[in-house]
């Protein structure tokens, strides 16, 4: 069913009796209080409404005297992704969408869940052995790290089944009954999840040489299995398919700062001085839109990083294009990353 934002709106001095009309005309179970401007003052549910009776409140009282004026809210610009976090942790079946304050929408737990999936496949690399974070990794596999209260390979997945992503294939080597008993064949979480076992460590564009032949003819999603982010992978996934390249790259702006005076020559004469220039450089994100044209160019067992196979590309003069990632990304590759990543978990996550 479609319900319409717009016919539940009611002003501050409207009464009680007219939200419950409000409440019950698009049954979103609430009204939303703006202003002659369309900014938002305030949220009414049938719970407030029930406790304002429950106090002696009279049916004809402004309903600004029961409104919630601080509720939970989002921007036009949040995914669909952090507004279903944000949803869950706080109990919520709907959140106003707004504009410097101004309601421009309603999002609901129903819309959200009734996204669109994607059956294009997830392939998550969970093989590495995670040296720089022993002893943490001396008997665990840096994937089932915790971060938070749960594995850092979880969030990952549960990142991705939130975008509507529910085909996933693990690649596995240090510990991987550990992995395999943890997650399974995804049930738990409603996907299938099928495991790639690599013998001997291939590198992320080997591991791509293991992958069953019957996949359906689509792009397919690679990621490290030590990334925390919240890129929104079907804005990544729709801009591989307009630019249509053998792969997309996922990239991050990373700033280095020359600690010193640089100076510029010509033989003996200074040309120029810059005091502690700042240089700007696109770094490597870990993840990929990898097409099928690039996975069956990959040969069983073939030892190769994705890096080397997108140079080989390159030099072939096939597109391969970059994804600048602007939302939070962190590489736990050492240990005061996996520090942070704790200390970030619960405002990002």
């Amino acid at each position: 069913m479609s319900h319409n934002w717009r016919n539940i709106l009611i002003s501050p001095s409207s009464s009680i009796h007219d939200a419950i009309i409000a409440i019950d005309k698009e049954a979103l179970r609430l009204a939303l209080v703006v202003d002659e401007k369309n900014h938002l003052l305030g949220t009414v549910t049938d719970g407030d409404i029930r406790r304002a009776l429950l106090n002696q409140k009279s049916l004809s009282d402004p309903v600004s005297l029961v409104m919630n004026a601080h509720p939970k809210v989002v921007d036009l610009n949040t995914s669909k992704e952090a507004i279903l976090v944000l949803m869950e942790k706080n109990n919520l079946l709907s959140i106003p969408i707004v504009e410097n304050g101004v309601l421009v929408g309603l999002e609901t737990l129903q819309q959200i869940v009734k996204r669109k999936q994607y059956d294009n496949p997830v392939f998550l690399m969970a093989g590495g052995f995670g040296t720089r974070l022993r002893p943490l990794t001396d008997n665990c596999p840096k994937p089932l790290l915790k971060i938070g209260n749960k594995p850092i390979l979880q969030t990952i997945l549960e990142s991705f089944i939130a975008a509507g992503f529910h085909q996933f294939y693990i690649s596995t080597h240090y510990m991987s009954e550990m992995i395999m008993d943890y997650f399974g064949d995804g049930s738990k979480w409603g996907v299938d999840i099928h495991y790639i076992y690599e013998d001997v460590p291939l590198g992320t564009g080997g591991a791509l040489g293991l992958l069953p032949k019957s996949l359906p003819d689509l792009p397919i999603i690679l990621m490290n299995g030590d990334v925390l982010t919240k890129v929104d992978f079907e804005q990544l996934l729709k801009y591989h398919n307009e630019h249509n390249p053998v792969s997309t790259m996922c990239v991050r702006e990373y700033e280095y700062q020359v600690p010193y005076g640089v100076i510029e020559s010509n033989g003996h004469k200074i040309i120029s001085m810059v005091e502690k220039p700042t240089h700007k450089f696109f770094v490597n994100a870990g993840i990929y839109v990898v097409s099928q044209e690039l996975i069956k160019s990959v040969n069983i067992n073939q030892k190769i990083d994705m890096p080397t196979l997108l140079e080989q590309q390159i030099a072939i003069r096939k597109d391969v294009v970059m994804f600048p990632v602007h939302e939070y990304w962190l590489d736990i590759g050492k240990m005061h990353d996996f520090e942070k990543a704790n200390l970030d978990f619960q405002q990002v996550f």
